[in-house]
């Protein structure tokens, strides 16, 4: 692709490797693998979120519905589609983060939440070749990492 084609790409947020019809296809997994901070106790924590399911940290509802990590064959990278809900005591829930995260860049679409901070790490437990895939959400709803209020 020439280098127009390839910043164009870019900007639009659309893949800019050249399509063949031999093209990697993401794997998809089970576990979201992530690791949160609490920023006024310094605590670290990981933990694993299966897809599907929600997991409390702190006072954070985090749901993964999408984990996918690259082929063997491609760069490393793992990427998951998470919902991070705050509930806290006395306030009525908002969602804090909606989005994609991706474990080689964690600033890219970072949770902006002034006591915690959670990001992605990697994605385990894959799916059985024979067995259906999760069907990813739509990367058009929005900005990896947008903000939902």
């Amino acid at each position: 692709m020439s280098r127009r084609a390839i910043l164009l790409a870019a900007l639009l947020g659309l893949p800019w490797t050249v399509p063949s019809a031999a093209a990697a296809v993401d794997l998809p997994f089970r576990t979201a693998v992530l690791r949160g901070l609490d920023k006024i106790t310094a605590r670290v924590r990981t933990f694993t979120v299966p897809v599907g399911e929600t997991v409390r940290f702190g006072t954070l509802e985090i749901r993964a519905l999408a984990c996918f990590r690259a082929p063997p064959v491609e760069p490393p990278e793992a990427a998951a589609f998470l919902t991070i809900d705050a509930v806290d005591p006395g306030r009525p829930r908002r969602r804090a983060f909606s989005g994609w995260m991706f474990a080689s860049s964690p600033s890219l679409s970072a949770l902006e939440h002034p006591v915690y901070d959670v990001w992605l790490l990697d994605c385990r437990d894959p799916l059985p070749a024979g067995d259906a895939a999760p069907e990813a959400p739509p990367a058009g709803d929005g900005e990896a990492g947008a903000k939902v209020r």
